[in-house]
C-alpha cells in the first residue's frame, strides 16, 4: 500500500532535519574534547624597508627600497641622525615615515644595522632612520628601480644595506 504524499514528505523531514542538525554541530559546533583552542597564527608584517637590485652610477647594486619598491636615500648633512631636510627640501625629498598607528620600523631580515625613528621637524610624521641616517624618497624617481637622486648636489645618495653608521 502506498503512503499518502503528505505522510511521506513528513517522514522524510523527520529524518532530514536531525541529520542536518548533526552535520551543523559536527562542522561548526564547539568541541567537547577539553583541548585548549589553537591560537590563530600572527601574520608577519610586510617590511616597510627591503632590498632590491638597481643600477647606481652604472653598476648593479643592492639598495634599500620602501614597501612599494621605491629607492630610499640619505643626505650627508643629516650625519648623526640630525634631520636637516625641512621646508622646501621636503618637496623634493619626502621623508620615509611610519604609517599611522605604527610604532616600530619593520625591515627585511637581510638588512644588517640599527633602525630607529625621530619626529620629523616639519610635522610630516615619525621619520625612519637607518644606522643613524634619516631616509628619504626623491620626488623625481618615477618608478621602482629609478636612482636619479644619486649624488644630487653632492650630498644625496642611494641608501644601501650596511650603510656605515654615522656618529
Amino acid at each position: 500500500m502506498e503512503e499518502p504524499p503528505m505522510l511521506a514528505r513528513s517522514i522524510r523531514l523527520e529524518i532530514l532535519i536531525p541529520s542536518l542538525l548533526t552535520l551543523l554541530v559536527a562542522c561548526g559546533g564547539s568541541s567537547s574534547s577539553g583541548a585548549a583552542p589553537t591560537a590563530a597564527p600572527v601574520p608577519t608584517p610586510v617590511p616597510m624597508v627591503k632590498t632590491a637590485i638597481a643600477t647606481v652610477d652604472g653598476k648593479s647594486v643592492t639598495i634599500l627600497v620602501s614597501a612599494n619598491d621605491m629607492t630610499l636615500y640619505y643626505s650627508t648633512p643629516d650625519k648623526g641622525g640630525k634631520i636637516t631636510c625641512a621646508g622646501p627640501c621636503l618637496g623634493a625629498w619626502p621623508p620615509l615615515v611610519l604609517a599611522a598607528g605604527q610604532t616600530t620600523v619593520t625591515a627585511a631580515k637581510d638588512i644588517p644595522g640599527a633602525w630607529s625613528t625621530a619626529p620629523n621637524p616639519d610635522g610630516k610624521g615619525i621619520q625612519v632612520i637607518y644606522n643613524n641616517w634619516p631616509l628619504y624618497f626623491w620626488a623625481k624617481d618615477m618608478k621602482p628601480g629609478d636612482t636619479t637622486g644619486q649624488n644630487v648636489g653632492g650630498k644625496w645618495f642611494v641608501a644601501t644595506p650596511g650603510l656605515q653608521a654615522s656618529a
